[in-house]
């Protein structure tokens, strides 16, 4: 039997030759085809602003490079940077097979109207922090821009919607009404694509259960 072997083997490895040589490698062609973005910003202000492809959120401009870098298919491809308080920085871009395209961002100021006298503090506690967040319909930054000590988002009293999104999760979206100097916590973990929803949240002084979206808190800010 082992004479058998010796004499079935070389042939064996001149076919698996030919075969290798071949056939196609499927496991290499789709980053052959795909084509990359890399993102420059200079300030700030550009890394941590979201960057939209073809309408879709990827994520914030810092963070696209390594296991989160863009791959496009070949073509022309939109490109859109969201800031609060900018303009949207937008370009076309037209990407080539295996070659790689640098968009560098730069945000303009735009036009804000004043902060009202008497505002509401939102912070947030979600998880993946790299989530985006919108304020009734438009970017205002990532999660990890309003959670720890000292960080918030500032808003007028009264009814808001609050979206937060990230590729690969389920949307999450919850309405606050605060009250004039008021401190609101909105404290959940973002449901991965196909995943069972997870289990309400408990307050931990009254031990009632609260769906995972917003936890109020009583105490109000002192006044600015």
């Amino acid at each position: 039997m082992k004479q058998a072997i010796r004499r079935v083997g070389p042939l064996l490895w001149v076919l698996l030759l030919i075969s290798a040589l071949l056939l196609p490698a499927p496991i290499y062609a789709g980053n052959d085809v795909m084509g990359e973005i890399q993102f420059e910003g200079n300030s700030h202000v550009e890394k941590t602003s979201g960057v939209w492809v073809d309408g879709a959120y990827v994520g914030y401009l810092k963070e696209l490079k390594g296991s989160k870098k863009v791959l496009l298919l070949p073509g022309e491809h939109v490109i859109t940077v969201r800031q609060d308080g900018y303009r949207d920085f937008t370009e076309r871009i037209v990407v080539q097979p295996g070659e790689r395209e640098v968009v560098r961002v730069a945000m303009e100021k735009g036009p804000t109207g004043p902060l009202p006298d008497v505002t509401a503090t939102v912070k947030i506690a979600v998880n993946p922090s790299r989530a985006a967040v919108f304020l009734d319909g438009l970017f205002v930054g990532h999660v990890g821009e309003f959670e720890g000590l000292g960080r918030g988002m500032l808003v007028a009293p009264g009814t808001h919607q609050i979206k937060i999104a990230l590729p690969g999760y389920q949307t999450f979206e919850t309405a606050i009404n605060p009250l004039a100097n008021q401190k609101v916590e909105i404290k959940t973990d973002l449901v991965k694509n196909g995943a069972p929803l997870a289990e309400p949240l408990v307050n931990t002084e009254t031990r009632a259960a609260t769906p995972p979206s917003v936890v109020r808190e009583a105490a109000a800010l002192p006044p600015r």
